[in-house]
This record gives structure tokens, C-alpha cells and sequence, in this order.
């Protein structure tokens, strides 16, 4: 046979709740660390605590159930701060300003790098060349092994060798991206 639960009713629970009002405070700076924000998250607590009461079962701990309901709550704002920063952040980098410079150097930029690449490419002898642009555009060692009629190893070497050049020709680039 199944009892019926006994619950309380709003200003039953809120004379109650009121008497733990100083160890949610207490509890709440063990969280926030800060002194107002420890104040709204027991205000926050305790209308919620007041909201659902009729979920609370009289003759359990209140005590427990509001700290359970102030660590939820701290954890859905902390989320929430989260989502907001990270937001703020995205919104920052796609600014206008940021855009406009970001593009203008970009665009810039890009020419001359890809008037490099071509000069660097040409200045590997090819012998080296051809075997990495094979590689490059997706094509297996053994593919072009096969198609150069030349061992495996020898492959690898010559791409190896074609990268060390191209390394060396545009190590301007390199030393950019490191800043």
C-alpha cells in the first residue's frame, strides 16, 4: 500500500529554508568565492527551493536538498558564463575591423606566397619535383613507383629531398608562422 507523501506548502518551506540561510552563504562563498555573487546564487537557491517545494518530502533533510539545488545551480550558470565568453570571443574575431585586416593581408599575402611556391617549385632540379607533386596531388609511393619504374625507397627519398629544398627556399614562411 502505497503512503501518501507528505509536502509543505510555500511560506511553511520558506520559514524553514530561512533558518539555513546563513550556511547556504557559507556554502555558496565555497563555490563563487566572491561575496555578491555568493548572495545571488542563495537568493537564486532559495526561489527555487520555494518554487518546487512541493517535491520535497517533509521529514527529509532540507539542508541537503537546498545545497543539491545551489550546486545545480551553480553549475547551469557556470555553463551558461561559458557559452556567453565563448560568444563574446567569436563575436571579437569576426569583427569588421578585425576582418578588414585580417582579408587586406590575406589577400596580399597570398599572391606573393603562391608566386614563391611556384619559384620554389621550379628551382627543385626534377628529378625531386616531379615525384612530390605526384605525392602532392594525392598519388601513393607505390603509385608512383610504379609509374616512374623506379624502386620504393627511391621515391621516398626524392620526396623527402624535394621537401628539404622547398624548406629551405621558403623558410621565410617558415620563421612567419612561428612568430
Amino acid at each position: 500500500m502505497a503512503t501518501k507523501r507528505e509536502t509543505m506548502d510555500q511560506n511553511e518551506f520558506s520559514l524553514i529554508a530561512d533558518k539555513h540561510a546563513s550556511a547556504l552563504r557559507s556554502h555558496a562563498m565555497k563555490f563563487t568565492r566572491d561575496e555578491d555573487e555568493a548572495k545571488d546564487l542563495v537568493q537564486d537557491t532559495l526561489l527555487k527551493g520555494i518554487r518546487f517545494c512541493a517535491n520535497f518530502e517533509r521529514g527529509t533533510n532540507i539542508k541537503g536538498w537546498l545545497y543539491v539545488i545551489m550546486r545545480n545551480t551553480f553549475i547551469n550558470n557556470y555553463r551558461k558564463d561559458q557559452k556567453k565568453q565563448t560568444l563574446i570571443v567569436q563575436e571579437q574575431e569576426i569583427t569588421s575591423p578585425s576582418l578588414i585586416k585580417s582579408a587586406s593581408r590575406n589577400s596580399s599575402g597570398a599572391t606573393f606566397m603562391m608566386e614563391d611556391i611556384r619559384r620554389a617549385l621550379a628551382s627543385v632540379p626534377e628529378v625531386y619535383s616531379y615525384p612530390f607533386q605526384r605525392y602532392f596531388e594525392g598519388y601513393k609511393y607505390e603509385e608512383i613507383s610504379a609509374e616512374l619504374d623506379i624502386p620504393l625507397g627511391t621515391v621516398k627519398t626524392r620526396i623527402h629531398q624535394a621537401r628539404l629544398l622547398l624548406k629551405k627556399y621558403l623558410k621565410t614562411y617558415q620563421d612567419d608562422i612561428g612568430e
